[in-house]
């Protein structure tokens, strides 16, 4: 029997014992994992998925696929150019079982995805427990002050920085940045070229990132 599953952005066609490099995966070597986003089983087609389906495979190793060069040449006044090597993060697993109902019951751990995002959600940690912390506060003046609740609203906007600052920012954008947990300067500083291409991926900027340069003109806003 054979499945076709989605995972990192990916489609793969996988039958029991196939060993597949898929986009890094939040679990440790020896771990059983089971990817519920199932396309088809066998000549069952999903609508999009298959109901109950799932594919369960076991995590070999946490390895980097081959090097990859990127080149950026500004042609402006003040020309610059720089060049980055990147090796993206992968997990190599093995197929071990393909589930054609009850895949919800099965008790495997989900396969999520792991890839970058540990520096901005590191950054992001401190000021979730600050509004957290603040909330039972906010709950207590507005009952007291309902008049003042609006101005309350517009200060706790203030918290991050203004992002449409970086060049190509605009307020789609940011608005995109914001939904993934980026809403300061620090945090776009503190990128690694993992987070970078994963960023890149998840917001469907086409190399705007690298081609703009957000980290250094974060480094510089964030000063």
């Amino acid at each position: 029997m054979f499945a076709v599953m989605k995972t990192g952005g990916k489609q793969y066609r996988v039958t029991s014992g196939d060993v597949l490099r898929v986009e890094k995966i939040a679990a440790e070597a020896g771990e059983k994992v089971q990817f519920n986003d199932v396309l088809m089983v066998g000549g069952t087609v999903g609508t999009p998925l298959v109901d109950g389906a799932g594919v369960q495979a076991e995590v070999i190793d946490q390895i980097k696929g081959p090097k990859t060069i990127k080149f950026v040449k500004r042609r402006r006044k003040h020309s610059s150019k720089r060049t980055r090597g990147h090796r993206q993060q992968l997990t190599l697993v093995r197929i071990t079982d393909i589930l054609e109902k009850g895949a919800d019951k099965s008790g495997v751990k989900a396969a999520v995805g792991g890839a970058g995002f540990a520096a901005a959600a590191a950054a992001a940690a401190p000021k979730k427990a600050k509004k957290a912390a603040a909330k039972p506060a906010a709950k207590a003046e507005a009952k007291a002050e309902p008049k003042k609740a609006a101005p309350k609203k517009a200060a706790a906007n203030s918290d991050g920085d203004d992002l449409k600052q970086l060049s190509g920012v605009g307020p789609a954008l940011e608005k995109k940045l914001h939904e993934a947990g980026v809403t300061t300067f620090a945090q776009i500083a503190a990128w690694t070229e993992a987070d970078i291409a994963a960023m890149d991926e998840k917001l469907s900027v086409k190399g705007r990132i690298e081609r703009e340069g957000w980290v250094d003109q974060a480094k510089e806003l964030a000063k």
